[in-house]
């Protein structure tokens, strides 16, 4: 409206040449006011349009930009959808077999048909670990000799970078093959792939490294095509090096458990064998033992049957000794075979305990009975100790408990010239009976059960400390008893340590050293029994002569406050 008043205006002022009449006069006054009037509202629009159109303007800009920063994250969203589903594809391919060289191959074959590459490469670590050797390409023959030292300083960084990083195309990893002079030198990256624990595999063709070993891949675009390596591709690179490394790292696992399958599969068959062959040497060693049993037994026990009477008549001093002698050598020869036929029985599993009850003081006075004579020959002074506590009826292997007393019993009377043998008898506290030599010896306590001690005390020789650890070792002796001509197989304690095993519980021997006697302790585990009348347990009074005895308790375990020491006293002692 203000510049078509304003033409108006100057239109008639132009074509008016004469004084101006007063209608026109009247009309160019109103058309000049009418443009005052419009030029101030103009004026007083453009104020308030003017920021309008500036924030349009703004506005406008800012679209622009968040149009030109969507187009860069589509663009960056689809190329991580590329990226992954090239990922998908590779891991697929590479996980589809678990065989070191398919996977390699097929990593490299993947990767050159996805990024279109000239050739891509493999350099493993050397089985010495000092250098890198050409192990796999993507499309030409591997060069005889392609090795490279760990050290290069292009090695050291590619070791040292999480990432891809692009490395010269002269560098020794990139130039195995020589570049034609018109070709462009074309754009190398490489990649680290982790050796995930080679060293806890022990594959036979796989080097012993560390947890920190590491190979390199290498991948050269083509020449001549002016590619550069993008961002997503270099990615794209350091994922599938990541997946290349976890199906290496179960490639060597499936391996190794192939190697530990068919090694335990030939021990198998090894045991097996083995087992057979144990199997035909027991039943070898099984029907031995029953002739030995039945053929040596008779006619030893004849030897020894008429050997005991032929002593009985009247012989010359020179023949009473070769009689003698007989009846020794007899004797002795059926104390091995029952020692080696418990023996087997005790180490084949097949003896069981014959559990029973039966009169417990009745079996020390047996024991007793068995010993003296031998003692009054060799004139030695043999005591007897039972404690008040003692239970007098029990339950257990009598038959076994007296063998492990005579036994023991037996060695103290043979290795004794002069002095006395104490036996002695008590309940044993289970707060005292934990030996801390005795490492496999756990007593239980219970209502019900009582341990049984017993203890028996020489002045004999005496065993030196070398020998103690080896007495309970079959067919060995104190060198000390053998220097001095006392006669034994060596398998009388060992038997006993089985015995007393099965009874649960344990046996030991100490001694002061050679010539200060010696004190055998074993512990055994019995049930409570009552009397057969039902009566209330008393100690037996024993036939034989009284006399005191000094009693000491062993050193091996402790002394019980309120048993033997206390209770001394009133011990029924003979001898």
């Amino acid at each position: 409206a203000f510049i078509v008043l304003c033409g108006a205006t100057h239109l008639i002022n132009l074509w008016t040449f004469a004084l101006h009449s007063r209608t026109l006069a009247i009309v160019m006054t109103v058309a000049k006011v009418s443009t005052a009037v419009v030029s101030c509202a103009t004026a007083l629009m453009l104020v308030h349009i003017i920021p309008d159109l500036l924030s349009v303007k703004t506005r406008e800009l800012f679209l622009k930009n968040k149009a030109e920063e969507l187009d860069r994250e589509m663009g960056l969203i689809r190329t991580q959808e590329e990226t992954g589903r090239h990922v998908r594809m590779l891991t697929h391919e590479i996980r589809s077999t678990l065989d070191r060289d398919t996977v390699l191959k097929t990593t490299l074959v993947e990767l050159g048909r996805t990024l279109d590459l000239k050739d891509c490469m493999l350099w493993m670590p050397s089985h010495s670990g000092t250098s890198l050797q050409l192990s796999h390409t993507l499309h030409h023959q591997i060069p005889t000799g392609s090795a490279v030292p760990i050290n290069l300083p292009v090695v050291n960084q590619i070791f040292s970078s999480n990432h891809a990083m692009i490395i010269p195309h002269t560098c020794r990893l990139a130039r195995i093959w020589p570049l034609s002079v018109r070709h462009v030198p074309p754009e190398v990256a490489a990649v680290r792939v982790p050796l995930l624990h080679l060293s806890n595999f022990q594959i036979s063709d796989w080097s012993e490294l560390s947890t920190k070993s590491y190979a390199v891949m290498v991948l050269i675009l083509p020449s001549d095509s002016g590619r550069k390596w993008h961002v997503h591709e270099l990615e794209l690179v350091e994922v599938v090096a990541d997946q290349v490394a976890v199906a290496l790292s179960h490639a060597a696992i499936l391996a190794e458990s192939m190697r530990a399958r068919d090694l335990l599969t030939e021990q198998n068959v090894a045991l097996y064998l083995a087992r057979q062959e144990a199997e035909l040497a027991i039943r070898a060693r099984n029907d031995f033992l029953a002739v030995m049993n039945h053929e040596m037994r008779t006619p030893l026990h004849a030897t020894i049957t008429l050997s005991s009477l032929l002593l009985e008549t009247e012989l010359s001093p020179e023949q009473r000794s070769m009689v003698e002698t007989v009846l020794k050598s007899s004797s002795l020869l059926a104390t091995l075979i029952n020692d080696i036929l418990d023996l087997s029985r005790l180490e084949d599993g097949s003896l069981e305990l014959e559990i029973g009850d039966f009169n417990l003081h009745s079996v020390f006075r047996e024991v007793m009975n068995f010993i003296k004579p031998i003692a009054a020959v060799k004139k030695l002074q043999v005591s007897l100790m039972l404690s008040p506590d003692l239970p007098l009826y029990a339950i257990g292997d009598e038959k076994r408990l007296m063998q492990i007393m005579l036994n023991v019993a037996a060695n103290a009377v043979r290795f004794t010239k002069e002095g006395d043998i104490s036996l002695t008898a008590s309940v044993a506290r289970t707060d005292y009976l934990r030996d801390f030599r005795a490492l496999d010896f756990y007593p239980v306590a219970s209502d019900g059960h009582f341990y049984l001690r017993v203890q028996i005390k020489d002045t004999g020789c005496g065993i030196s400390y070398q020998d103690l650890p080896n007495l309970f070792t079959k067919f060995s002796q104190s060198q000390n008893v053998s220097s001095q001509g006392y006669s034994g197989n060596g398998l009388g304690l060992a038997i006993c340590e089985r015995y007393v095993s099965l009874m649960q519980g344990h046996i030991w021997v100490e001694s002061d050293g050679i010539g200060k006697g010696c004190t055998a302790t074993f512990v055994v585990r019995l049930r409570l029994c009552e009397n057969p009348d039902g009566s209330q347990q008393k100690i037996l009074p024993l036939p034989w002569k009284k006399q005191t005895q000094k009693f000491s308790s062993s050193r091996g375990m402790p002394t019980d406050p309120g048993g033997l020491i206390r209770l001394k006293t009133r011990y029924q002692k003979s001898v």
